[in-house]
């Protein structure tokens, strides 16, 4: 078997965003035990589900939706395809993932493979540090940056058997976006996407396997997710 290694594509520095929002991911630590020989160190978690690099589940934008919890283990192990748009993302910064970006990376890398996560790369992962940047927010309160087309997404359910769609965003719909139109037609049809991925860059357009790592809480509508890309 060929010898791969492992690369994060989640955000470990996201959590810090949260903070810039009002909200702490992790809280102050406690120090467990009464005496110096036997103590340990511990910390209260409030986990906001949908913030930092995490995983949307079906549910999030369906009633009848599958929770993270009833997930299957073997469809959060799958190959990436990672469609590379950052250039186009940086003249602008509203840019839709199309169908014809999708052509172009099965024209140089063949057929998308069954079951694949496809990751969308807009290079907008580096901005993560400045949040002005990263959110796009203007003065009348609408967001900008890149996401995925609802025209792509609805060919990848169609003509593609595709499980995960990923983006390097705060969210699969662009920022300007007020009906999430790929938010309601993804997650409803069974499959699960990724939001704030990261190092996508550092990862081969093909054969790299997507490893995602998701807590089994009951009821969940997704959660923080630790990602690893096998390359």
């Amino acid at each position: 078997m060929p010898e791969r290694f492992a690369e994060e594509v989640d955000g470990a520095a996201l959590p810090g965003a949260l903070e810039r929002l009002g909200d702490r991911l992790l809280q102050s630590g406690v120090r467990v035990g009464d005496d110096q020989l036997h103590s340990a160190q511990a910390a209260k978690w409030r986990i906001v589900e949908h913030a930092g690099t995490h995983l949307d589940a079906p549910i999030h934008f369906s009633e009848s939706g599958a929770t993270a919890d009833k997930i299957s283990a073997h469809t959060l192990v799958v190959p990436l395809a990672v469609v590379d748009v950052a250039a186009k993302a940086a003249q602008n910064p509203d840019y839709l993932l199309t169908r014809e970006d999708l052509a172009d990376w099965e024209k140089k890398h063949r057929r998308l493979p069954d079951n694949c996560c496809v990751a969308m790369q807009s290079g907008w992962a580096q901005h993560v540090g400045n949040p002005a940047k990263f959110t796009g927010k203007d003065g009348s309160g609408v967001f900008h940056f890149p996401g995925v087309s609802p025209q792509a997404a609805e060919w990848l359910m169609k003509e593609r058997n595709v499980l995960g769609l990923a983006v390097d965003t705060l969210s699969l719909d662009h920022g300007p976006s007020k009906d999430f139109k790929v938010h309601y037609a993804w997650l409803p049809s069974g499959r699960w996407g990724l939001e704030n991925v990261a190092n996508l860059d550092k990862v081969p357009p093909s054969g790299a396997m997507l490893v995602v790592g998701l807590a089994k809480v009951k009821d969940a509508t997704g959660g923080p997710a630790r990602l690893i890309a096998l390359v």
